[in-house]
């Protein structure tokens, strides 16, 4: 009885030796080696390297996308003046035609007809023009070197000293901005 004692032992002493190394296996298993953090750490790189590099190729196409969209603001941001434009065209070639067409009628009759067109055209430049904010430059009153291009001096007793006296050539006004200064003849005393 004694040897079936001892041999259970040794079987007892056999499989808790087999669960203690099984144990220190599955504890070396379960700390990975230093190789292995190591490409953990490289995939991880890898992943990060890759994210990067697709953030960076999106925003450079956003980039882009953005300067060509500007480029294309600027390039086309005078079309709504430029269809503005079009009906005063459109005015005086049918003035043109109008003449053509009218070779019969009187000659005051004719002249009368093509300034008629030409009035009806200056009023369609100058609806176009308020819709833009083109504004003429005042020449009333006093000289101002800012708005007015003063190309004469003249006598006038009818004006003081620095005043205009006459306009000469209409200045425009973009919202503040000088297009085109007022040619302007200026009293001199």
């Amino acid at each position: 009885m004694s040897d079936k004692i001892n041999e259970q032992e040794e079987v007892i002493q056999e499989e808790v030796q087999n669960e203690e190394e099984t144990a220190e296996a599955t504890q070396e298993a379960a700390e990975p080696t230093l190789e292995e953090k190591v490409a953990q750490l490289e995939e991880a790189l890898k992943e990060s390297e890759d994210k990067y590099l697709r953030v960076h190729a999106d925003f450079e196409n956003i980039k882009k996308r953005l300067e060509k969209e500007k480029y294309q603001a600027i390039d086309y941001a005078s079309e709504k003046f430029a269809k503005d434009l079009l009906a005063p065209i459109d005015t005086l070639e049918m003035a043109l035609a109008a003449e053509e067409a009218a070779t019969e009628l009187p000659a005051e009759e004719l002249l009368a007809k093509l300034k008629q067109g030409v009035e009806l055209t200056i009023k369609n430049f100058y609806t176009a023009f308020e819709k833009h904010d083109i504004t003429t430059v005042e020449t009333d009153g006093e000289f101002d070197p800012n708005f007015h291009d003063a190309v004469m001096q003249v006598d006038s007793p009818d004006h003081e000293d620095g005043q205009i006296v006459q306009q000469l050539q209409k200045g425009y006004k973009y919202k503040e901005r000088l297009l085109r200064p007022a040619m302007v003849s200026i009293c001199k005393k």
